[in-house]
């Protein structure tokens, strides 16, 4: 490290990334800064930085979002350069200028090459002024509604509506019905406005059974720019990343060597200094024909499989480069080896549709060593609500191999357990046992496909198996001494039978109540009589220790995680919630159904829209109102034809999970008249 290197260096985020560029300012001798709002007063990054200031109230927009704030607490802490993580203002070109007026390092790249590549317009056409093939699109900044129709008429449906700010996947809106160009310019245009500030769209060519792959590069203020590979991240949501691996198994060494070539010249055709991102969609039957999507001038969230395969630590280079260092190494001596898969674990509920989840996290687990990392922001006590990003960690596995790298990832996903929140583990960890996967055989329209066959079927034997043992240990008698009333004790006690004990009401998501029952078996041990089943199976619970619960079943052992009053369970990746109702009840899954004519909030956060008045007629299907929670919209549409009769919200209503929204009486349908056949 050159006597250049920064002494303190304030990070200006929060969560899993300000954690994790605070290890490696720790690695580095460097003092790290964290910055709080009043919502992550306890939070991790703050506890584990070497001081921490606060810089505001809760919404992002009066603490993470507010430069001077964040430049108030650099010049309180004797900090001399600010890193941005991503997100927030990560890219933003303006808090690049303020940080450099004031005195400070910007730890990314310039501000002009920020504002260039920012410009999704602007970008495309410098970078094919480069050389770099372009998708074919729109031209012009500034487009009205009426000119991106025409354009999109002209491309072909179908087509991608974009932002012409930020990335990850807000406010983009895949179109192929023509008829519903208007409603989804609209849509996107408020979406961008409210993720970015900016509103301004470009349309371009969709490709069907498109890969996502990206190119890794790192350049020096001395004019030397190097590629560190590909990776592929075609396993999207709703255009979010999800899943990420490095190198693809779609590019062969030519190919990977002429893209890393092109994201080169992207980078130097904007002045690029520090780690970028170079994005190329890839049509998956001609991996040849790649086009530049666009420029992420920040560090990824995906950026540790690349760590992984070059044994390069990212944030160390951004520090080395900002504080005037040239690259130690050229292209040449880059190698990858092996291979690095990444999950991203999102507080998301994929039974009910992947609607943001929150909580409070009771117990967590997280898996590392032996080829495991996670990345996490989190800690027992953690609550994670609506106001930011709904990611909570990144769990990453690394092998010699791509099959090696998936089994460590599978294994370490059924590891993980935030026990209070649902989240994504069990269906990433489905996905990634999908044929199509460990195969290889990618494209960005995968999960959407198959989500339902991935978010999990009926619940398995030993979930209920194991709430009912819960459950009859939360029955026994303690033991006291003296006299009682056996009338009056749940013991399981029988007249001339042995004891026994029905656990009603155990219910999970989208599925009918059932009833486990438990009985001692004549050998001592215990029998259950299953959902659906027609014989008793053995089953037996072995000690709570720790967070861990056992429960045997027919033979099998099966390990959950649980709360010592058998409140929570987890299995699999899954979580099951077991909470006790009344001495005989208990749920497997929250709940909360209004009636069927209420329209009730699907997730905690604020009303955006509201499209309709008590009095107005509405058809079934048509969309009434938008809530938004964790930078996403969720539109609530009428489950029938009726009337609004009651309207309980306005644009900027706080609402919590299942909080009732409105209320649509039915149309009456009228009694056949006499002689008519109804």
């Amino acid at each position: 490290m050159t006597d250049q290197m920064f002494d303190t260096v304030l990070v200006a985020n929060r969560g899993e990334i300000a954690v994790r560029v605070v290890r490696t300012l720790r690695s580095l001798g460097v003092r790290s800064v964290a910055v709080y709002s009043d919502a992550d007063a306890g939070a991790r990054h703050v506890r584990e930085a070497d001081t921490a200031v606060r810089i505001g109230p809760a919404p992002a927009a009066e603490s993470y979002l507010s430069a001077d704030r964040l430049l108030e607490a650099a010049a309180r802490t004797g900090a001399r350069a600010v890193h941005p993580g991503y997100g927030f203002l990560a890219e933003n070109a303006e808090f690049a200028r303020a940080c450099e007026a004031a005195g400070l390092a910007f730890i990314g790249p310039p501000a002009d090459a920020i504002a260039l590549m920012g410009d999704k317009i602007r970008a495309k056409e410098t970078v094919k002024a480069a050389g770099v093939p372009v998708v074919p699109g729109s031209s012009g900044s500034g487009l009205t509604d009426e000119q991106l129709v025409d354009a999109a008429r002209e491309i072909g449906m179908p087509v991608l509506l974009k932002p012409s700010a930020g990335g990850g996947g807000k406010g983009m809106r895949l179109v192929r019905d023509e008829t519903r160009l208007a409603d989804e310019i609209a849509a996107a245009r408020r979406e961008a406005r409210a993720s970015f500030g900016d509103d301004t769209l470009l349309v371009e060519r969709w490709i069907d059974r498109p890969r996502h792959i990206e190119i890794q590069v790192l350049a020096d203020g001395h004019g030397n720019v190097v590629h560190l590979g590909e990776r592929e991240c075609s396993l999207q949501r709703r255009h979010q990343k999800i899943v990420e691996e490095a190198p693809s198994v779609l590019l062969d060494d030519r190919t990977r060597a002429a893209m890393g070539e092109a994201a080169v010249q992207a980078a130097r055709s904007c002045g690029y200094r520090g780690a970028g991102t170079v994005e190329f969609i890839v049509p998956g039957d001609d991996p040849s024909a790649y086009y530049f999507m666009e420029m992420n001038t920040r560090l990824q969230v995906e950026h540790p499989v690349t760590e992984l395969i070059t044994g390069l630590d990212l944030v160390e280079w951004q520090l080395r480069v900002a504080a005037g260092e040239r690259l130690a190494f050229g292209q040449d001596d880059v190698r990858l080896t092996g291979h690095a898969v990444e999950a991203r674990l999102c507080a998301e509920d994929p039974a009910r549709g992947f609607l943001p989840s929150g909580g409070t996290v009771l117990r967590l687990r997280e898996p590392q060593g032996d080829g495991v990392r996670t990345d996490s922001g989190l800690s027992e006590g953690t609550e994670v609500g609506s106001l930011y990003d709904p990611m909570l960690s990144k769990v990453i596995a690394y092998g010699p191999d791509r099959a090696t790298a998936l089994r460590k990832l599978r294994a370490a996903l059924a590891e993980t357990v935030t026990l209070g929140v649902q989240t994504n583990a069990g269906f990433l960890r489905r996905l990634l046992a999908h044929p199509a996967v460990v195969s290889g055989e990618l494209d960005t329209g995968l999960v959407e496909r198959e989500a339902d066959s991935l978010v999990g079927g009926e619940v398995p034997a030993e979930v209920y198996a194991a709430a009912a043992l819960l459950r009859q240990a939360a029955l026994e008698p303690a033991a006291a001494p003296g006299w009682r009333d056996p009338f009056d004790a749940a013991d399981g006690w029988r007249m001339g039978g042995g004891r026994a004990w029905t656990a009603h009401h155990l219910r999970a998501a989208g599925h009918d109540p059932v009833t486990v029952r438990v009985r001692a078996a004549a050998d001592g041990g215990t029998e259950l009589l299953l959902p659906g089943a027609d014989t008793p199976v053995r089953a037996s619970a072995g000690p709570l220790e720790g967070h861990r619960f056992t429960c045997a079943l027919d033979g099998v052992a099966y390990t959950f995680a649980a709360l010592p009053d058998g409140t929570w369970l987890g299995r699999d990746g899954d979580a099951w919630q077991v909470r006790d109702h009344d001495p005989v009840a208990a749920s497997l899954t929250r709940a909360g159904q209004a009636g069927a004519d209420s329209l009730t909030a699907p997730m905690p956060g604020t009303v955006t829209v509201v499209k309709v008045a008590v009095g107005d007629e509405v058809d079934a299907g048509q969309s009434l109102l938008v809530v938004e929670a964790m930078k996403m919209e969720h539109v609530i549409s009428a489950p029938h034809a009726g009337t609004v009769t009651e309207l309980d919200v306005s644009p900027g209503t706080t609402v919590a999970m299942d909080q009732v929204l409105a209320v649509i009486a039915p149309v009456e349908t009228a009694a056949p008249a006499e002689g008519e056949t109804a």
